[in-house]
């Protein structure tokens, strides 16, 4: 299988496993609604590094779109991936190694290092994070529950982003 039919199944299955599973998970009922478990910017995150910073957006708008229909939330998630995917090639030149990346290298563990992936998913999901819930309060008002929201919801989207990275281990 190519490639890109690969990066379209796994994005249709992290988009279904977004919508169908985790959107469903609740801890509010105990007055702790601080915990929103965000798998679905995995896809932009691994990427081909050398794809161009316009489709990663585009794309990035595309899965915003299918995750706000779900969610009933008016471009929230566009808004937050769409950051999250201009962000990405400013990261990625950040943490680029010092002899570069090769043609065809993929952001993941077993190319790029455990060290590396880290870094890299932990800046462009705590990105996202703090983006997202910034623009659904849309008011420094709730910055207590912004930033709970935040730490809560990147600690837990991250635990679960490398549950999914170990048990799929994608190659590209």
């Amino acid at each position: 299988m190519n490639n890109i039919a690969r990066h379209i199944i796994r994005a249709i299955i992290l988009i279904l496993v977004q919508v169908v599973v985790l959107k469903r998970i609740e801890f509010g009922d105990y007055g702790f609604d601080y915990v929103h478990i965000m798998l679905y910017p995995v896809i932009i995150m691994l990427l081909p590094i050398r794809t161009p910073a316009a489709v990663v957006v585009s794309i990035g708008f595309l899965i915003g779109l299918t995750t706000d229909m779900f969610y009933n939330s008016l471009g929230i998630h566009i808004s937050a991936i769409v950051f999250m995917a201009y962000l990405r090639s400013f990261i990625l030149k950040l943490l680029e190694p010092y002899e570069g990346y090769t043609v065809d290298a993929i952001p993941n563990i077993s190319s790029q290092g455990l060290t590396w992936f880290l870094s890299y998913s932990a800046i462009l999901l705590f990105a996202f994070c703090i983006f997202y819930f910034s623009v659904e309060a849309f008011s420094f008002v709730y910055f207590k529950e912004i930033v709970f929201r935040t730490v809560f919801s990147f600690i837990s989207s991250i635990l679960i982003l490398f549950i999914y990275i170990l048990l799929s281990n994608p190659k590209g």
